[in-house]
């Protein structure tokens, strides 16, 4: 694209501010990226409670009024940082709604208000572009806390307004999560009452806010193209298939790009040594530390790594079953970092004291410990149920850690399944959401690592070698702009109602990305 574009993202997260997971290293990593290529692009997040003012060297920007349905006004600050000390990040400011700790919830806990603190989030940010005189082409919404974005700039501020030719992009990192709550809630966001109907928002009685986001952005995508075609299925869609089949010409599946100045063993500063595709010896004192950490006996077998969050998603409650199962028979230790579910963490914080020496946990979150996992195993594990895309698979490749993958959305696009007659692939991947998938999967790599060093040592450096930087997946997301930006303009040249998004025809450029 000969322009550079301005460009907002709104997100809920952005990692090294504030993250819970893939989301936030997806802002954090595109906006870099196309910071680097030329383009204005700024990001708009809450200033939560864990945001430390002074490290991040935070100013005050401005003060906003912003105005809710019901006559609720609402006077906030914006401050002003530095991602990476490169993108700028404007910091909503209200302590009422985000002045307590935790993102969404605290103690597992979701916050009773989370509807109306960002519905409040998602107009401040539009203020801001007023009274700061940022006018994006493009506003990156991202997930349900930034859906209702779209809404707005399609109805509160269509006519005579600076931000009238503003697109919007929509991006569904993960559609098991959708923002559904009491319809009691929709009069706070100050639509007008049609909107509260079945084809835009209502949802068997609720208010659906990804659903909101999916009705008026203008173009749609998620994070990786197995994923795209998943949620157009009726499984898949989560209640939503219907809708996104409508939009389908405008939905395109880009996956996600990988941080590999955080997470490459060559460079890495959190792990005990480094090591690369070419030479390999820093890896076996990476083994050897994270044995002593975990009170992992020093002994000659595979490590399996697993570092998630503990909800049904992620599948371990499958993997649960095949470890006790396969722990007592094989020669194999595990090395667990996580937490979620109590029932979860019950299961795997006491695996170390039923295989003392064998299994290792901390139950919690510790990003040196992810890094350590990542460096220090044989083989990762993702049996995830459904998986949008996925990132640790991704850094287990760089890491010479080959993954073990339920093949599901984008597990499959970044997985090359290993063939033992041809010696081609990058990882395990198995087919049925069971334990029994899950062990059949552990059974093949354990077998490999024991049975043909030479051939599991030339798996390593095919994962190794594997290329997720965030350069294509930045190409990709600005042909996605450029779509939203015809779209917009088509709108403004339609007649009648500029409310509803208009009924295009089927993008061939977006069949492609698919």
């Amino acid at each position: 694209m000969a322009t550079p574009l301005r460009i907002l993202f709104v997100a809920s997260e952005c990692a090294s501010l504030a993250k819970t997971g893939g989301l936030g290293d997806v802002v954090s990593g595109l906006t870099r990226q196309l910071k680097r290529e030329g383009h204005d692009v700024r990001i708009f997040m809450p200033l939560y409670d864990s945001i430390d003012r002074a490290r991040h060297h935070l100013n005050f920007d401005l003060s906003l009024c912003v105005h809710m349905g019901g006559n609720k006004e609402f006077w906030c600050g914006v401050y002003q940082g530095l991602l990476e000390g490169e993108v700028p990040v404007q910091f909503l400011e209200y302590q009422g709604f985000f002045g307590r700790p935790g993102i969404y919830d605290f103690v597992n806990r979701e916050y009773a208000d989370n509807p109306e603190r960002f519905a409040f989030f998602s107009k401040a940010c539009l203020q801001w572009c007023k009274d700061s005189g940022f006018i994006p082409d493009v506003v990156h919404v991202h997930d349900w806390p930034g859906s209702p974005v779209p809404a707005f700039l399609k109805t509160w501020d269509r006519i005579l307004s600076p931000l009238s030719a503003t697109a919007s992009v929509l991006t569904i990192h993960n559609i098991g999560y959708q923002g559904v709550y009491p319809g009691s809630v929709f009069p706070f966001m100050g639509l007008s009452d049609d909107c509260f109907n079945a084809e835009i928002c209502e949802d068997h009685g609720r208010m659906n806010y990804l659903k909101l986001g999916v009705h008026y952005a203008d173009a749609i995508t998620t994070v990786s193209p197995t994923h795209a075609g998943e949620i157009l299925s009726p499984d898949g869609g989560r209640g939503l298939a219907p809708f996104l089949n409508a939009r389908s010409g405008d939905l395109s599946g880009i996956l996600n790009g990988a941080d590999y100045s955080e997470w490459s063993p060559e460079t890495d500063r959190w792990i005990p040594a480094t090591y690369s595709a070419d030479d390999l010896s820093g890896k076996a004192e990476c083994r050897r530390k994270l044995r002593e950490r975990l009170g992992l006996t020093e002994r000659d077998c595979p490590i399996l790594g697993i570092v998630s969050r503990f909800v049904e998603q992620k599948g371990l409650h499958l993997a649960s079953t095949a470890l006790d199962r396969l722990l007592p028979e094989l020669d194999f230790q595990v090395a667990v970092l996580g937490s979620g579910d109590p029932g979860m963490e019950s299961y795997y914080g006491g695996l170390s004291s039923r295989f003392p020496g064998w299994a290792g946990c901390h139950i919690g979150f510790s990003n040196e410990l992810s890094h350590w996992i990542q460096a220090g195993c044989d083989f990762f594990l993702v049996p995830s149920l459904y998986e949008p895309c996925g990132l640790t698979q991704i850094y287990s490749l760089r890491y010479g850690t080959p993954p073990i993958v339920r093949a599901t959305g984008g597990l499959v696009d970044t997985v090359q399944p290993y063939d033992p007659e041809t010696d081609a692939g990058t990882g395990f991947l198995f087919t049925d959401p069971t334990a029994e998938g899950v062990e059949d999967g552990l059974r093949r790599a354990f077998a490999l690592w024991h049975q043909s060093p030479e051939k599991f040592r030339r798996l390593q450096e095919r994962g190794m070698r594997e290329d997720f930087s965030w350069e294509k997946p930045a190409a990709l997301y600005l042909e996605v702009y450029q779509h939203a930006m015809e779209n917009r303009r088509r709108l403004q040249e339609t007649d009648g109602a500029v409310s509803k998004p208009a009924k295009l025809a089927f993008n061939p450029m977006l069949a492609r990305l698919r």
